[in-house]
């Protein structure tokens, strides 16, 4: 009989309801009502290891990193650095010298449009998106094409909000340089077949980004399996703190493109006459990074892969499916985007309420979702709405949390249908 190991048997007993007890702000009282956080697709909580781990820098080992040779700053850099390390095998990347760290996934979109794109792309080339992109993967390659004379091109969503490949393919050409794709959809929940995608792009020789920034804490990745040539995501959208992110990008790739910022870190000698730079990844890190919140990085990803990521997905995916059934059974009620496969983000809008007086309510009732255009206005255009309430599930909501947020939400529409939403 095979042995169970300790960590195992702590995999074992844990559910949703264990795991809030580690998220500290779950157990706030909002507006006097018991908080329900429907808005992980924003942020998700940070658990109390994570917290811990940021204030432990600043209390035990506050230094500046890679410099300095005395303890505390040693201590500091070996932290950061394991980060780094850790976000390689998150991923699966090849080498931590392929993960840079950025200010979040819109910095590494960015970070790529100006380093990769401006650098390599010229007029009359394409760049191809899909309508279902966040703002941070449509403005910054709007930007390099203003920049260069390349053009944007857009795969289109159907009605059920899934990427229709045939059309994708027709898209794709030899004037084709870059794709990016959102791997899940913020606004929709779509999963796309990315692998699928990434390998028609590169048949084209087009380089492929993936903005991983939902796709985090829902599925699995590994950018070597997907054969992305670059992958973004941020830290706060899985349990770790705002203002950090990785870029992960192909050696050869970044090896190829210029640095982004300047300043110190990402030289290797600074003259007057002329400065060379560093090795990668320093080479797209100038400036005193964002050390502690790094370090509390590394530690939400250990914690996260610690948990039996594979029953909690399919936890989240139950959630899911009970809230789709039940807003089915609402008249008047309909989902926005009901792609094949979906992580556990779901829009809805109803008749004669506005999504912001639905919103505003169900925070007087302590339920926090979020309203409006997720920064996604050209696919609400689509859809022909100005915005939806959006519900997104997260590993520590429970099954009575959505039982509590679907009694107020049916009584709220009654109250507003009543007496007239904008």
């Amino acid at each position: 009989m095979t042995s169970i190991t300790h960590q195992e048997k702590l995999k074992l007993k844990i559910t949703p309801e264990t795991l809030r007890v580690q998220f500290p702000i779950l157990n706030e009282r909002v507006n006097g009502k018991q908080l329900i956080y429907y808005d992980n697709a924003a942020t998700t909580q940070k658990p109390i290891s994570v917290i811990d781990a940021i204030s432990e820098y600043y209390k035990s080992y506050n230094a500046n990193i890679h410099r300095g040779i005395h303890t505390l700053a040693e201590k500091a850099t070996r932290a950061f650095e394991e980060t780094r390390s850790t976000c390689r095998k998150f991923i699966n990347a090849g080498e931590k010298e392929e993960i840079i760290f950025t200010s979040g996934a819109t910095d590494g979109i960015n970070l790529v449009s100006q380093a990769y794109g401006r650098k390599f792309l010229r007029k009359g080339d394409e760049i191809l998106i899909t309508a279902m992109e966040h703002h941070s993967n449509i403005v910054p390659w709007q930007m390099v094409c203003e920049q260069t004379g390349a053009r944007l091109i857009i795969t289109p969503v159907n009605d059920q909000g899934d990427i229709e490949i045939d059309n994708y393919n027709k898209l794709l050409s030899i004037r084709t340089k870059i794709v990016s794709i959102t791997h899940i959809s913020n606004a929709l929940g779509t999963i796309n077949p990315v692998k699928e995608m990434i390998a028609a792009a590169h048949s084209y020789g087009a380089v492929v980004l993936v903005d991983g920034a939902q796709a985090a804490a829902h599925t699995p990745i590994d950018v070597r399996a997907l054969d992305s040539d670059f992958y973004v995501f941020s830290s706060h959208k899985v349990f770790g703190p705002t203002g950090i992110g990785i870029l992960y990008g192909k050696r050869g790739l970044l090896e190829s493109m210029d640095p982004y910022k300047g300043g110190g870190e990402m030289i290797r000698e600074v003259r007057f006459e002329k400065t060379t730079y560093n090795d990668i990844p320093f080479k797209f890190e100038a400036g005193t990074p964002n050390i502690a919140d790094v370090i509390g990085f590394g530690r939400a990803l250990r914690f996260f892969e610690n948990l039996p990521r594979e029953e909690l997905k399919a936890y989240e995916s139950r959630l899911l499916h009970t809230a789709t059934n039940k807003f089915k059974e609402i008249k008047g009620v309909r989902i926005i985007g009901q792609a094949r496969e979906k992580a556990g983000i779901i829009s809805i809008v109803a008749d004669r309420v506005h999504h912001f007086d639905l919103g505003a309510m169900l925070d007087a009732r302590g339920i926090a979702v979020r309203t409006g255009h997720h920064c996604a206005q050209p696919l609400m255009e689509k859809f022909g709405i100005e915005g939806t309430t959006r519900l997104s599930f997260s590993i520590y909501n429970t099954e009575s949390e959505l039982e509590n947020f679907l009694e107020a939400f049916t009584d709220l529409l009654t109250i507003l249908r009543k007496n007239g939403s904008r």
